[in-house]
């Protein structure tokens, strides 16, 4: 039998009683995961970059640098980014340690370094997590946060709290999609995704997946997290919108047939960029963990490339350096 949910509201279409879902139908078939393993093995994928992974390091990561008072956002690899705005800190998605796994010596090994240790990072104020995958959330870097950080202020989805409570957060706000938490002149709201949650074999689905829109008077940002293509992002866009800064997701999409339902490919994120109505977004969910089959340099050819044959070929929507930055202006 399974367990309830203890957030169940029978009015809302993504709330289940043993969980939640999403509004999307999905095209997973039994036996797909396997299937899926099998031609990774036999085709050898990923292949290495390009021009190898020590060259795709030098091209791609520097060391970030938190120096001047400006609003600015910092990609500092795969998911995790900081947003100065007003003068507070906002992380998003800290997933700092060398493996992307609850185990130190198995699972999606990090390619590229730390573009900045939780010990260099300037004061954080709020930390948003948009689901509980631990290429998301690392329970080490979690640890270090707290312990140099013991006050900060979580935000995550529903279900995530006892997880953070346990570990030694203090201040953890669970929120559902569209709620909102005011946290002095900054409005954070959760917004929709299409994903889905798990940490063990016991426990899919049975906290929320979100992204975040973090609204000040002198910046509108919308953060991903990790998201699949959905009609939601039409309603971000008109509800919310427009944004000064984005940040969209362009990995771990091959193959399609088998990733669609979770992540959304280059071409889907040109179409993102659109409906949000962003005037600045940086591609996220790259360059740092081999999860699908694509390379590593290969989102960001054919981001390239989907931009180049869009509508709108003059888009602000580029890659960033890990570590690097970007202001609204």
């Amino acid at each position: 039998m399974s367990a309830k949910n203890p957030y169940y509201n029978p009015s809302k279409t993504h709330h289940t009683p043993d969980g939640f879902t999403n509004a999307e139908p999905h095209n997973r078939q039994e036996g797909d995961l396997k299937r899926w393993r099998k031609e990774r093995k036999a085709l050898r994928l990923p292949a290495p970059p390009e021009k190898g992974y020590e060259q795709f390091t030098s091209q791609w990561w520097q060391t970030a640098d938190f120096s001047g008072s400006d609003d600015r956002l910092w990609f500092l690899g795969h998911a995790c980014l900081l947003l100065r705005v007003a003068g507070r800190y906002i992380l998003m998605d800290p997933a700092l340690s060398d493996r992307a796994s609850p185990m130190s010596f198995y699972g999606p090994k990090r390619k590229t370094p730390v573009a900045a240790t939780v010990e260099a990072l300037p004061p954080i104020d709020v930390v948003l997590l948009s689901h509980n995958h631990y290429d998301h959330l690392d329970r080490a870097t979690v640890r270090k946060l707290l312990r140099r950080f013991p006050h900060v202020q979580f935000i995550v989805p529903l279900g995530m709290k006892r997880w953070l409570k346990r570990r030694g957060a203090h201040y953890v706000e669970e929120l559902d999609w569209w709620d909102e938490h005011q946290f002095g002149e900054l409005t954070i709201t959760a917004v929709p995704a299409r994903h889905w949650s798990m940490r063990t074999l016991w426990d899919r689905n049975r906290s929320l997946w979100c992204g975040w829109v973090v609204s000040h008077p002198g910046l509108q940002f919308f953060f991903s997290g990790d998201s699949g293509y959905s009609n939601q992002f039409n309603v971000i866009g008109q509800r919310l919108g427009p944004f000064d800064l984005a940040a969209i997701p362009v990995g771990a999409y091959a193959p399609r047939w088998f990733m669609s339902a979770q992540h959304m490919d280059p071409q889907q994120a040109v179409t993102v960029f659109t409906e949000l109505r962003c005037k600045k977004a940086v591609p996220i969910h790259w360059g740092v963990f081999e999860l699908a089959d694509e390379s590593l340099d290969q989102p960001l050819a054919e981001l390239a490339e989907a931009i180049s044959q869009s509508k709108s070929p003059e888009i602000e929507f580029k890659p960033l350096k890990i570590g690097a930055s970007i202001s609204k202006d």
